[in-house]
């Protein structure tokens, strides 16, 4: 299904397992995007959006209410998103994406987990060059020459495209997502998108055996418990 389906999709399916913590994720975002662009859903498009995924994930409403109720409110709680870029064993690097309250205590925790391994942060932009960032929409369809037209026509500019057993995927810019999926609910009712993803995705992957996968799991699963990490995204196949 494409570079990046099989990558998202296993790492989908692993989130799904760590309910709470993909429910604390949605609500900081949901916060953010509420503060940031106003909390009437229908005047916020970001907003509305998320929302929409959050239902999809099964977020409980009372989550969602809260999270933009909060950003109402002056004072309290002030998330913002920073993203730390490390190095790992073996030729493998690291994209921690984080949302927190309370950045002094996220970077340690980030960078303890690291130290454990005898591996280390880098500077900005150290790995990221090595990655793309991309909107990923991926729904069943079977014909992608009128998906294709559809955005040409609106203006939106394809990375790339790929149609495989009855599913599209597209990849796109991620200032784009929104305006894509304005023009694909125009044409069809009801789409239903399993997947609907912006990331950080390797230009190129790699594969590691014996001991460097073993520090790379213990690293990894050290990053993903840590509360403030919301998305980790590695160039290292299978995750």
């Amino acid at each position: 299904m494409g570079r990046a389906y099989e990558v998202r999709k296993a790492s989908i399916q692993k989130t799904g397992a760590a309910k709470g913590k993909v429910y604390t994720t949605f609500a900081k975002e949901i916060y953010l995007a509420a503060k940031k662009g106003g909390v009437d859903i229908d005047a916020n498009v970001n907003l509305k959006r998320l929302v929409e995924k959050a239902k999809k994930s099964q977020v409980p409403s009372d989550i969602i209410n809260r999270a933009i109720d909060k950003a109402k409110g002056v004072g309290g709680e002030d998330y913002h998103e920073v993203i730390y870029e490390g190095f790992g064993p073996g030729a493998s690097t690291l994209i921690i994406k984080c949302l927190t309250d309370n950045v002094n205590r996220t970077v340690g925790m980030v960078r303890a987990a690291f130290n454990k391994v005898n591996k280390s942060l880098g500077v900005t932009n150290s790995v990221t060059y090595n990655y793309e960032h991309l909107g990923i929409l991926a729904f069943k369809c079977d014909n992608s020459e009128e998906i294709f037209d559809i955005l040409l026509n609106a203006g939106i500019e394809l990375k790339d495209i790929e149609e495989e057993n009855g599913m599209v995927t597209l990849y796109i810019n991620p200032s784009d997502v929104n305006k894509t999926k304005d023009e694909l609910e125009k044409k069809f009712s009801n789409i239903d998108y399993e997947i609907d993803e912006v990331g950080m995705y390797a230009k190129e992957t790699i594969t590691l055996e014996g001991e460097d996968l073993e520090i790379f799991n213990k690293l990894y699963n050290m990053l993903d418990d840590i509360e403030d990490v919301s998305q980790i995204y590695t160039n290292v196949e299978g995750y």
